[in-house]
């Protein structure tokens, strides 16, 4: 499977990238609205997994030649670009395309950080609502720690809630997620379900921010 992760030269689109270049065989491709800062990263990330063994070749282009022909479109970008982002690739995304948000809305005050709900409901909402009619939209890796995700040598152990309409959509993204070791899935239903999920991101770093050793915190549900 062609995976394309726009956005793929931050934080959660790097963790994403190496995870699946270690884990899987499927085919990445890193956009970003520079070709030159894709194709940087991508050798970035080839050199690492070479390090451990893995000759991965990781493709790279400006996002919407790195989503067209992809099966699935990670929008790994800010709550605030998703959606000029999604709109700028719409005409690369059709029926055959899945496209998914990790991205949560926060703003910060002195006491911490809180969850930025748009008028849309959510950001997956927003990114529904951008993509065009056609496209499924799976909001997935909200909850992630970067940097332990990032990580290879760490052991991830830890959840990622899926929600979105098109259930075939959900269990396509969940297969891809199920494929990163220590990374289990669970169908949380529909897009009316994705502010609670995205939510907890903010309440995460909160807690990681006041509690020795909880730096790279994820959720775990038992």
């Amino acid at each position: 499977m062609e995976i394309a992760i726009l956005g793929g030269t931050g934080d959660i689109g790097q963790g994403l990238a190496l995870r699946w270049g270690y884990d899987t065989d499927h085919d990445l491709v890193i956009g970003s609205r520079e070709q030159t800062k894709a194709r940087t990263k991508a050798e970035e990330y080839e050199t690492e997994l070479d390090s451990r063994s893995r000759e991965v070749s990781i493709g790279a282009a400006e996002n919407s030649e790195a989503a067209a022909g992809a099966d699935v479109v990670v929008a790994a970008v800010p709550a605030y670009h998703l959606a000029d982002t999604i709109e700028s690739v719409a005409d690369a995304l059709d029926d055959e395309s899945i496209l998914v948000t990790p991205a949560v809305g926060m703003k910060r005050d002195e006491a911490g950080f809180h969850y930025n709900r748009p008028g849309a409901g959510s950001v997956t909402a927003l990114a529904a609502e951008a993509a065009p009619e056609e496209v499924p939209v799976v909001g997935a890796f909200h909850n992630l720690p970067a940097d332990r995700l990032a990580n290879l040598d760490a052991d991830l152990g830890i959840d990622t809630l899926l929600v979105g309409e098109d259930a075939d959509a959900r269990d396509i993204v969940a297969d891809l997620a199920a494929g990163i070791e220590g990374l289990r899935p669970l169908d949380a239903g529909g897009l009316a379900n994705a502010a609670e999920i995205e939510g907890l991101t903010p309440l995460l770093i909160n807690v990681a921010q006041h509690n020795d050793g909880l730096h790279d915190l994820g959720v775990r549900f038992d």
